[in-house]
């Protein structure tokens, strides 16, 4: 399909033109925010089984965490469509940075709302200070990712928001355990109730967040804005890809947050260790970790640089992991996830640079691991469940940049449609926790087993459904940075 976009945004580079700037400082400052979020995205995981002690809570009912906080993804997304759809695309009136601007005013407003809730000991009172956060956090992301994309030619794309979401996923790792170290033990007072320990983090974060906004209203970012007539309707929906796409995140984020967030209390099993919340928020960072490695990995497998870097780079990353891993936490949880990291290695080689093909295999091999700790038991359950996290990996980014492909001033259009999308994560893991209730939280790893399912028949053909082979088009007048 033709689609029209600049040299600044997706057919051409602006580093390949003479005398235009490059985005390297910019990419900089989004690769920071990528980091703060995940750092505090993850806390989801241990306010699960914070709530579930300190409320008397089943499962289903410590899985509205994840129904708030994903819940509110879909419902700003939705509301961002609409208006785009009737009004024109809102991020091509204000621009990418006063989107990501009003999105951490937002997550702020969320954060400090944490502390009158654990003043009145109010679970519902958590779950709108969560859904708050959530609508900031999606308003970020229907800026940032994009915005990402556009600083750079949309062939490197993926390698572009791979690399974005590594850092995410470096806050990811570092958040769990810090985490469950504040919440669990410094916070949590003798006497006190256990949810009174989460009001100071979150206060904290809240500050942080205003502070970033202010950073980013005065930093010397590229504020792209388009200037050409979009007309209103479906836009982005009339694309299969696309469309197809928004499935696949759904089911990628459903699936991420169902497994990211039955760690713990699967690692509590008698028959897998029966390790302390505290002591299982630990391993939970093997999960996340694993998205970093993978993102890493994936953000050079991805990229233009030279044949001989990118397969050093490749090569490099894992052993790095396995012997930091050796180093920090024995000889013993190295082993265990060397033999994860060798499997993603030889994946990457099978992948041959190719987003969708990279899908499709570690959508199979997710599959795989998820049959195993559901049918096995000890050890090699506990590693099959923690190895998931590197094979996430590459997924959000490359179902991401294939969705939104080729669609150039539809782009931001298309962002809040897969941001919508992100209801999976609302809506998968309390069906999940009803799985847990009735048959156990092992075997209640069938719902994301599904999930997966579909992420590898995306990366087969879903990426490329409705596609036109002909060659983009390039229109410089079409995007503008004021």
């Amino acid at each position: 399909m033709a689609s029209s976009t600049d040299s600044r945004s997706a057919g051409i580079g602006a580093a390949e033109l003479p005398g235009r700037r490059t985005y390297r400082g910019p990419f900089a400052v989004m690769t920071v925010l990528f980091f703060v979020w995940g750092f505090m995205s993850v806390w989801n995981d241990i306010l699960i089984p914070r709530f579930k002690d300190a409320f008397h809570l089943d499962y289903f009912q410590a899985m509205l965490v994840a129904l708030a906080f994903c819940g509110a993804y879909f419902a700003d997304s939705l509301a961002y469509y609409l208006i785009s759809m009737f009004a024109g695309d809102p991020i091509n009136h204000i621009g990418y940075k006063n989107g990501v601007i009003i999105g951490l005013l937002i997550a702020a407003a969320g954060s400090f709302l944490f502390y009158p809730a654990a003043i009145l000991l109010s679970y519902p009172f958590f779950l709108v200070a969560l859904f708050i956060v959530g609508l900031g956090f999606a308003m970020l992301q229907i800026a940032a990712n994009p915005y990402i994309t556009i600083l750079g030619p949309e062939r490197t794309a993926s390698s572009r928001l791979n690399l974005s979401q590594a850092f995410n996923s470096l806050g990811t790792t570092i958040g769990p355990i810090i985490a469950g170290y504040l919440i669990f033990k410094v916070f949590n007072g003798p006497g006190s109730h256990g949810a009174q320990s989460v009001k100071i983090p979150y206060l904290c974060f809240g500050g942080v967040f205003l502070v970033l906004a202010v950073c980013f209203a005065f930093a010397d970012l590229p504020n792209f804005i388009n200037v050409e007539h979009i007309p209103h309707g479906a836009g982005a929906l009339k694309h299969p890809h696309t469309v197809l796409g928004m499935v696949a995140i759904f089911m990628y984020v459903g699936g991420e947050v169902c497994v990211g967030s039955s760690i713990i209390n699967f690692m509590n099993l008698p028959a897998l260790g029966g390790l302390s919340h505290q002591a299982a928020s630990r391993y939970l960072s093997f999960f996340w970790g694993g998205l970093m490695i993978g993102r890493f990995m994936g953000a050079f497998a991805l990229s233009t640089v030279r044949k001989r870097l990118r397969t050093t780079a490749i090569v490099t990353i894992p052993i790095l992991a396995f012997i930091t891993i050796w180093l920090l936490s024995g000889r013993e949880n190295a082993l265990h996830y060397g033999v994860m990291l060798a499997a993603m290695l030889a994946i990457f080689y099978l992948g041959s640079s190719s987003p969708q093909r990279m899908l499709a295999l570690f959508g199979l091999v997710i599959i795989a691991l998820l049959l195993t700790g559901m049918l096995s038991s000890g050890a090699t359950a506990i590693w099959a469940i923690l190895g998931i996290g590197l094979f996430d990996s590459i997924m959000w980014s490359n179902i991401f940049s294939l969705a939104i492909e080729g669609l150039g001033p539809l782009k931001s259009q298309a962002a809040s449609v897969l941001m919508m999308a992100v209801l999976g994560g609302a809506l998968m893991p309390p069906l999940q926790g009803i799985v847990a209730d009735r048959f156990g939280i092992q075997f209640s790893f069938i719902v994301p087993m599904f999930s997966y399912a579909f992420i590898t028949f995306y990366g087969v053909y879903g990426y490329r459904a409705g596609r036109r082979k002909e060659s983009v088009t390039v229109n410089p007048a079409i995007i503008r940075a004021s």
